[in-house]
């Protein structure tokens, strides 16, 4: 009989890292995540306000590197304190607009509506009910994060 990767003991401890049984908790991880979303807003506004204008990379190439940054940052928080985020509300809001902006990256000349479109999915999934921004669709359960 084959065992399952379950089955392994170091799948077991791995899979403890990134699914803990409850979200960890970080106390310093609410007002770094204000710094870094306010950072990340602000570098965002002036990549997508300078599109129409013909900007190139050159140009924008200090707010592109602080919206990556800033971005790599706040995700690298949600996932350490729970990888599951990856199949919750929050989480797919995030893949889908990681999905548009790749697609502005790959289509230059329809930058501007693929941007525009990842900015719309980012404001939804920020600013959606916390039962849908936390509901697990592995579990079917909103997952409760403690503050």
């Amino acid at each position: 009989m084959d065992p399952t990767h379950a089955d392994r003991p170091g799948w077991r401890h791995f899979e403890a890292l990134l699914f803990p049984e409850s979200p960890r908790f970080f106390p310093w991880a609410r007002p770094v995540q204000l710094l870094l979303r306010s950072v990340h807003i602000a570098a965002m506004a002036l990549v997508v306000g300078a599109i129409p204008f013909g900007a190139d990379y050159q140009a924008l190439r200090g707010p592109i590197l602080a919206t990556l940054l800033s971005g790599i940052l706040l995700f690298a928080i949600d996932l350490a304190r729970d990888a599951a985020i990856l199949i919750q509300g929050s989480g797919l809001a995030v893949l889908l607009k990681l999905g548009l902006l790749g697609l502005g990256s790959v289509q230059p000349s329809h930058r501007l509506p693929w941007y525009l479109a990842a900015t719309l999915v980012a404001s939804v999934g920020s600013h959606m009910p916390g039962a849908w921004r936390h509901f697990s669709f592995l579990t079917g359960k909103v997952v409760t994060y403690p503050d």
